[in-house]
């Protein structure tokens, strides 16, 4: 009896396993096939309806037209363009969620039928009425249901995928407060343009920074060398850091510029170190477009491209692309004057047909810069290309189309003679230098982060100079000398616009819907504090040795204690911005979208200095060079002096 009471008992226990196991599989079917119709349905609602195009939103965007002073209003569509912009995140996070959740209930139902089938007699009972055919019908049921199931879940997960997309492209391509791929120079206002969102800002650290550091003759801190010619790039970095064939990796000798000849000019996006930054003095501080007070000159532009000029002594530089054609064009910074245009659309390598980009961002976003004797472009094909100060070709190449589904908008930036690339792409992300003579790729830095529009910033901590780039999930410094990895702090998250800022040995970082951290530099680098109050998505924050300035792209200028972050005082614009703030000497320059300059000190205590308007919308970040202020209109550029 005992041995027959221990055999009911297995049975019996197996059976309740069995019936335990059935129960939690029909419930994670369940759960999977409601995924399946909810992740169907939203999709089917994603593609009939625009949920930016509201009635709601024409009606007030009218009513502002014909009454663009009334606040209440203004404020009313700020406040639903933000709740358009947060559900744009909540959908892409329930979507993606739906997803995962319903990859789980399949594998439990997977488990549990793989579970009852081992436990379970081998030849189940069968019915009192057996069929002659019962067992070849059972065959046929199971294979319509698992036919059946995996088509549903498999064209539910590819749904989800493409309703992902088609929100990420309806709110992104039609709210241009929510663009979070555009680099901080500018978004193309123009709805019926094919361009762009122009490049992320890049900061530069104060003067008083390179005075009194051991360095070399320009006032730069030498990473390899002692004296005034470059050999960068020799020997063996560490970690992932890949360094060039040995055929690329000496750098020809050249001579870089000057700290002077670099401070002097303005060589890249936001000053000469990326840092939003511009040094000199006795720039203007009034101006009218309408009646052409303090403008100089202005010149219309051809293709769109909404990058920030470049100067270097009398000469101005942009770029311009459309689906067919990219272009470089040479200004006389003096007069205007066109000096030459160069097609560099035949650069081998690049795609036959351009990449689908978001009108926002368009093919030309990234701004260029130069090291004197040449100057250097990048485009949403993935073409990058020298010329010399004639137009000349002196090199070009394709690094392959950008993995981006905005366009590629990171800006090029110069360390000494090395053309520095940030390539942060969906696949294959990096940092590389190429030389500037050769075109030779002297090193390059694989990165272990998402696609990113924020472009890099070069800062003279005291003690060496740091490349240091922001991408989800980390904000990471680089030595440009060599491309080695000298620090990474994970601290930010999403889809990154904007580059750092850094003053007084703190680097800020933000990201909308992320956070604003302020990281003080050591060893190892630490989060010194953090706010989710004020996050920009587009512009560029900037800094001195006291504050930290941030602004959104809805129009909000916040200020912080750069080492408490004590919020000081907010201001309200009346207009978006997507240009980023400039730091000149103690007042701060900020170009909202309907063409105006704001200008106010950089202080605790709000104080507007004027606000000239250029007659003309802008969103793209000026250029400071030689007590002239350089500013790309949405259709010329401008040159503004006393």
């Amino acid at each position: 009896m005992t041995g027959t009471d221990n055999i009911m008992k297995e049975t019996k226990s197996t059976e309740q396993t069995i019936q335990l196991l059935r129960k939690i599989a029909v419930i994670s079917g369940v759960v999977a096939f409601i995924l399946c119709i909810l992740i169907i349905a939203n999709y089917i609602q994603v593609k009939r309806v625009d949920p930016l195009n509201t009635p709601a939103m024409s009606v007030m965007l009218e009513r502002l037209k014909s009454n663009p002073g009334d606040d209440a209003l203004r404020t009313e569509i700020r406040e639903l363009d933000l709740l358009s912009r947060k559900a744009f995140f909540t959908s892409q996070w329930q979507i993606r969620t739906g997803g995962y959740i319903l990859l789980v209930c399949l594998l439990v139902v997977i488990i549990c039928m793989k579970w009852t089938e081992m436990i379970q007699p081998k030849i189940p009972p069968l019915p009192e009425e057996v069929k002659e055919n019962f067992w070849e019908l059972r065959k046929i049921n199971q294979r319509w249901v698992i036919y059946t199931g995996i088509f549903l879940v498999t064209g539910s997960l590819v749904l989800a995928f493409l309703t992902y997309k088609e929100i990420g492209k309806t709110l992104q391509g039609q709210a241009a407060s929510s663009v979070l791929a555009v680099d901080s120079s500018a978004i193309n206002p123009a709805m019926d343009q094919e361009t762009n969102l122009s490049q992320s800002d890049q900061q530069a650290p104060d003067q008083s920074q390179y005075a009194g550091n051991p360095s070399d003759s320009d006032g730069t801190i030498p990473d390899v060398t002692t004296d005034h010619t470059t050999i960068s790039g020799t020997g063996t970095p560490s970690g992932d850091h890949q360094p060039a064939s040995s055929s690329s990796a000496a750098i020809s000798a050249q001579q870089y510029p000057s700290r002077q000849e670099v401070t002097g000019n303005a060589i890249t996006f936001r000053g000469p170190d990326g840092n939003g930054v511009a040094y000199g003095k006795n720039f203007p501080v009034s101006w009218n477009g309408a009646t052409g007070a303090n403008i100089k000159w202005k010149a219309q532009l051809r293709l769109p491209g909404y990058n920030s000029p470049i100067v270097w002594k009398n000469r101005v530089f942009l770029s311009g692309a459309s689906a067919t054609k990219r272009e470089v064009y040479c200004f006389n910074a003096d007069t205007g004057e066109f000096v030459w245009l160069t097609d560099v659309s035949a650069v081998p390598g690049t795609p036959a047909t351009a990449p689908k980009v978001d009108r926002e961002t368009g093919l030309a976003a990234p701004t260029m810069t130069t090291d004197g004797q040449r100057v250097y472009a990048i485009f949403a094909t993935g073409d990058l290309v020298a010329l010399d100060m004639t137009g000349k070709i002196v090199w070009s190449k394709n690094l392959g189309i950008p993995q981006n589904h905005y366009g590629h908008s990171s800006s090029l930036i110069m360390y000494r003679n090395l053309l520095i690339v940030q390539w942060d792409q969906s696949k294959g992300a990096s940092v590389k230098a190429f030389d500037g003579a050769t075109g030779d790729l002297v090193w390059n830095t694989p990165r272990n982060v998402r696609v990113s529009w924020a472009s890099p910033v070069l800062v003279n901590t005291g003690n060496r100079m740091e490349l240091i780039l922001a991408a989800d999930p980390c904000v990471a410094s680089y030595d440009p000398a060599t491309g080695k990895e000298r620090w990474k702090l994970d601290c930010i998250f999403g889809e990154v616009g904007p580059s750092v800022a850094y003053a007084n040995g703190m680097v800020f970082a933000t990201n909308e819907y992320a956070k604003t951290v302020a990281i003080k530099l050591g060893s190892p680098p630490q989060v010194s504090w953090e706010t989710t109050d004020y996050m920009s998505d587009i512009p560029s924050p900037v800094a001195n040795d006291k504050y930290l300035f941030l602004v959104t792209s809805y129009g909000a200028i916040v200020c912080y204690d750069a080492k408490t972050g004590e919020e000081y005082w907010v201001r309200e614009l009346d207009d978006n911005t997507y240009a980023s703030p400039v730091l000149v000497d103690d007042r701060i320059y900020l170009m909202d979208k309907a063409g105006v300059m704001h200008i106010f000190k950089a202080d605790k205590v709000f104080a507007s200095i004027g606000e000239p308007a250029l007659g003309e919308g802008s969103v793209c970040t000026p250029a400071f060079s030689n007590g002239r202020i350089y500013i790309r209109g949405d259709q010329n550029l401008y040159c503004i002096g006393k």
